[in-house]
């Protein structure tokens, strides 16, 4: 008898153990916000929250200009529209074709674009590279880590290189900028706004706010340059061709 209640006292510890841990990982586990989204409406020139245009700075104003006129002579080639390179922050974020997001693994957070089928990983609970360590490797999308602040995703990115442009108008950035995105559940949509903090081309910081519409009945196709793509004719402010 004496075996038996040692087994049953160490059953219900187990179980008390077990109901904890449930109770405890239940209580620290991240908002869920996986799933498929898509805009419902699109602009080519992005928007500033808050109204006005972005705060171009002297070198930014020039940069805008030489950007402008090259896109509209063919002298500068649009790449990520010509070559199916990525677009870039935040210009990505405008992108009038559907997105998913994953949260597996727990580590992680990744954003999978239709569009020129881009990849962002962000990397949940590291600190942020400096800009410094991330010289000699710039990328399109730069490096980005993220924390939870209640049921907000704050991602920061840095370490960009000068490859890409901030709006299909050709709005510039430069090899400084940083990012820091706000991205939350707001129903049964998804808010993502981003402050962009570039000194080299622009007065101050600045923001910009995407909303996209849950879309779990969307499945993300196949993308190529220069091909025939998904029918966009619902999504207000695409032109279609």
């Amino acid at each position: 008898m004496k075996v038996v209640r040692r087994c049953g006292i160490g059953l219900s510890f187990a179980l008390a153990m077990a109901a904890w841990s449930a109770a405890c990982t239940a209580a620290t586990a991240a908002p869920d916000i996986s799933g498929t989204y898509w805009a419902s409406s699109y602009s080519p020139i992005i928007q500033v929250l808050g109204g006005g245009e972005a705060p171009l700075n002297a070198a930014g104003k020039s940069a805008y200009e030489i950007n402008r006129a090259g896109l509209k002579d063919g002298s500068i080639v649009d790449k990520a529209r010509r070559v199916c390179v990525p677009d870039g922050l935040p210009r990505v974020l405008a992108t009038p074709y559907p997105f998913e997001i994953f949260q597996v693994p727990a580590n992680r957070v990744t954003f999978l674009y239709e569009m020129n089928h881009q990849v962002r990983t962000i990397v949940m609970d590291k600190p942020l590279p400096t800009l410094a360590s991330l010289i000699t490797d710039p990328t399109y999308n730069g490096h980005s880590v993220g924390h939870w602040e209640g049921d907000t995703l704050v991602v920061e990115s840095i370490g960009f290189n000068e490859r890409t442009f901030l709006d299909a108008s050709g709005l510039p950035h430069s090899d400084e900028m940083s990012t820091v995105e706000r991205i939350r559940k707001v129903g049964n949509q998804l808010e993502d706004i981003v402050t962009i903090h570039d000194p080299a081309m622009y007065v101050r910081d600045w923001q910009a706010r995407f909303v996209y519409d849950e879309r779990n009945d969307v499945r993300l196709e196949d993308y190529a340059c220069n091909d025939t793509h998904r029918d966009l004719s619902g999504v207000k402010g695409v032109q279609v061709h």
